[in-house]
């Protein structure tokens, strides 16, 4: 392939993965009122909220298990994220929005010390969750989390995957790095710096050569 063919071939796989895509008006009204809706209810912090990709469907399938390293595993649950949340400085009025749809007990841990943690059913408009929480139809609750999560203020995914990896594309094009990637850490001055996603301090996704 001559040189000038594969770089507009590269374009065009840019454009598909990490151009802006136009959301049905009201998809795009649900997912604006969601995320005012959060910056709200963050209003002690000057409206910065979380994102954390946690579903307890996926934990449940992936069997949560690490890779051997005691610092880092595939998927963490919810008092693991407090745990992690905490240790890196984030205090009890940190609003976290969740990709889980419906609240369950698993979850508790992150709320006890994490009051303002939100599921998609606690912070959807009333008179749309009929239509966008079902559960037959999963896939549009899966572009409303998309959105959010590459809007916050921050993005922890919880769960690795290709949904962290689609968000951590579109953030990079927005210019939202600050993806923070739970580890265990017994490190008591332990800094969110430390757990900065390495799509973002190795640059190695393909968004950077996409927009930089």
């Amino acid at each position: 392939m001559k040189k000038e063919e594969k770089s507009d071939a590269d374009s065009f796989a840019c454009l598909a993965m990490f151009g802006t895509l136009e959301l049905q008006p009201e998809v795009r009204e649900v997912v604006d009122s969601m995320v005012q809706r959060l910056g709200t209810l963050s209003w002690k912090s000057g409206g910065r909220f979380v994102a954390v990709d946690l579903r307890v469907d996926v934990l449940e399938k992936k069997g949560c298990r690490g890779n051997g390293d005691t610092r880092s595993k595939s998927c963490y649950h919810a008092r693991e994220i407090a745990a992690f949340l905490r240790k890196i400085g984030f205090d009890k009025d940190t609003t976290i929005y969740l990709t889980q749809s419906r609240w369950e007990r698993s979850l508790d841990p992150l709320k006890e010390f994490f009051p303002k943690t939100y599921t998609k059913e606690s912070i959807m408009p009333v008179d749309k969750k009929g239509k966008f929480l079902d559960p037959k139809a999963p896939t549009i609750e899966e572009v409303i989390d998309f959105y959010i999560c590459s809007q916050s203020d921050v993005f922890v995914p919880a769960i690795s995957g290709l949904f962290y990896a689609n968000v951590a594309g579109k953030r990079i094009a927005s210019g939202k790095t600050e993806i923070l990637v739970p580890a265990y850490t017994h490190d008591s001055s332990a800094s969110a710096d430390d757990y900065i996603s390495h799509y973002i301090t190795k640059k190695n996704h393909l968004a950077y050569s996409c927009f930089c």
